[in-house]
């Protein structure tokens, strides 16, 4: 399965990434799974003229592949024209490339919250980069590519959203496009990859207890849960994160950073600072996705009532200074 990659507007972080790969060597792992790449930017020995030759032979079909990864969010402006990225050593606007490609292959992957949505592409005041995302602009259809884009192989684009992406995440769909095949009933409401976006980035939290007893971190060397006054945002947000740890071990809240929902759009402004958590009458304003306010103010009453001492005073300070109780077998 021959693989074309490109880089639009964005920071290369998920490219980055996906060299972290684990827990085999990036490329040991694509070449057993018959996955290579035809042409990567920052991968490949083909540069200057052979470059932009091998994406011509593919924009014109004359040379085959199956999948069209893009990396960063499509720049539109200046009035729709394009021409706030051109192609290097070509001097035609990315977009177009973008546009000509997808026709040609047979999937379309979007990779990062970028190229899914715009992103902080598109986070300055009136976008005047006129930044979206392939198929999406924010959370509404339409995006570089239209509502209506399909690709050959039948799928919509395939959005491997994240800010970075989890090179698993990219690895693993690729794979499974490689040797199952990938149906629309893999992918979410957003194309998301069930295989990461059917969890919530709260699976698996190491907090997990302080939040069922609601006792929450005041600052962020805290044990404590950050919902509350920190603007984590791990029971909204549809991630692996913590089931499928980074580089084996870490996550941003096992880090003591709050889940900023880089999985979902418009992640990058919400309207207030990343690790602050606005509320209304007391109450936080981002509730867990599938909850009602009334069940949830019930139950952060009766788990507060119920909090152990020994979570309550671990909660507010950077080390564990209560120990869980040792009970003898049968007490």
């Amino acid at each position: 399965m021959k693989v074309l990659w490109l880089q639009s507007g964005g920071c290369g972080g998920c490219t980055q990434s996906m060299l972290c790969a684990e827990p085999r060597p990036l490329f040991d792992e694509l070449r057993d799974a018959g996955i290579e790449f035809l042409w990567h930017p920052a991968l490949s020995l083909e540069s200057g003229d052979e470059a932009l030759q091998v994406l011509e032979d593919c924009a014109e079909g004359r040379r085959p592949f199956d999948v069209l990864c893009v990396e960063g969010a499509m720049l539109r402006g200046p009035n729709g024209s394009g021409k706030f990225h051109l192609m290097a050593g070509n001097g035609r606007p990315l977009t177009e490339w973008v546009e000509r490609l997808a026709r040609h292959a047979r999937w379309v992957f979007a990779i990062g919250s970028c190229t899914a949505y715009g992103g902080l592409s598109a986070t300055t005041p009136g976008n005047p980069l006129e930044a979206c995302g392939l198929q999406y602009d924010s959370d509404s259809s339409g995006g570089l590519l239209g509502a209506g884009f399909v690709s050959t192989g039948g799928l919509p684009v395939v959005n491997i959203a994240g800010c970075p992406t989890h090179p698993g995440w990219v690895v693993d769909t690729l794979e499974k496009l490689a040797l199952e095949g990938l149906n629309v009933s893999d992918l979410d409401e957003f194309g998301r990859p069930l295989l990461y976006a059917e969890q919530l980035v709260h699976h698996g939290c190491a907090r997990n207890e302080y939040y069922e007893f609601k006792a929450s971190a005041e600052k962020h060397s805290d044990l404590g849960c950050l919902m509350e006054n920190l603007g984590c945002k791990g029971t909204q947000a549809h991630a692996d994160c913590n089931l499928r740890p980074w580089n084996g071990s870490g996550s941003c809240l096992k880090g003591g950073f709050a889940c900023i929902a880089c999985t979902e759009p418009g992640f990058e402004s919400p309207g207030h600072a990343f690790q602050e958590t606005p509320k209304l009458a007391g109450i936080p304003i981002g509730l867990p996705t599938d909850m009602p306010k009334a069940w949830f103010v019930a139950l952060a009453a009766l788990s507060k009532s119920a909090t152990p001492k020994r979570v309550r005073d671990n909660a507010v300070v950077d080390h564990t200074v209560i120990r869980p109780a040792v009970k003898k077998a049968g007490k």
